[in-house]
């Protein structure tokens, strides 16, 4: 799913409610803190990189090339994320942040990376660009989160971009998925034909359209909890501005 929707229900969860958990412990933070100033910084070189690229070519067509190796290896690093709640020191579900990471790893190198054709396709640029500014923000909202000094600015970014990002994402992840599958069905890219000695078959294709359909029940599920966590978080605020 797009990057809007990841971790958001994990920042929510540490912003409101009654009940606050124990953070993690002086390492752990230091360690968080430095892993999501990396990140931070890594996802505004792809920004950079592809400000200077359409400025140098005047055109927004092909620019996946000149992020190409920033993308796979910073999204590629979110993997961690997935560590980091099985050992503890981030309280989110080890599932929910794998399926997330897990969904934008796979279109980066199994969709994007592996089928050549569709690199040059705006949908790719369409979903890169959702990202990168999604991902700016959100680790620099947990950055500030850890250091417990999180302007307001940052927060309602973190709860507002999305409304347009994740649709942005998603739409480009899907129509990158759809001009993959014609290529994937003349080639047989990762496909298992039988007879083979494990007896096994594999459609690539027919995976690529089942996630293509994945998409359907869990985009609105996931995008209308956020606007609910969104309400959570900044209404009151919000409200509280009105009165003044």
């Amino acid at each position: 799913m797009s990057a809007a929707a990841q971790g958001t229900s994990k920042a929510a969860h540490s912003d409101v409610g009654p009940k606050k958990k124990k953070g993690p412990g002086a390492l752990a933070t230091a360690y968080l803190v430095i892993y999501n100033v990396v990140m931070t910084a890594g996802w505004l070189v792809i920004a950079v990189g592809l400000v200077r690229a359409y400025l140098a070519r005047g055109s927004y067509h092909g620019l996946y090339y000149s992020i190409e190796k920033p993308l796979k290896f910073f999204q590629t690093g979110a993997l961690l994320e997935i560590l980091h709640c099985a050992v503890g020191i981030v309280p989110s579900s080890v599932v929910l942040t794998g399926f997330q990471v897990m969904s934008r790893v796979f279109l980066t190198w199994a969709v994007t990376h592996s089928i050549r054709e569709v690199q040059s396709e705006d949908s790719v640029l369409l979903f890169v660009t959702a990202w990168t500014v999604t991902e700016i923000i959100r680790y620099s909202f947990y950055t500030f989160s850890l250091l417990n000094h999180l302007p307001y600015l940052i927060k309602w970014a973190r709860y507002t971009f999305f409304i347009v990002l994740y649709p942005m994402g998603v739409s480009g992840e899907l129509l990158t998925i759809y001009a993959a599958l014609p290529y994937v069905q003349k080639t047989g890219l990762y496909s298992v034909t039988l007879p083979n000695k494990y007896n096994f078959s594999f459609d690539y294709y027919s995976f690529l359209i089942l996630v293509m359909i994945s998409y359907i029940p869990l985009f609105p599920q996931l995008y209308f909890h956020m606007i609910r966590q969104r309400k959570k978080v900044l209404g009151h605020t919000e409200d509280y501005s009105k009165v003044e």
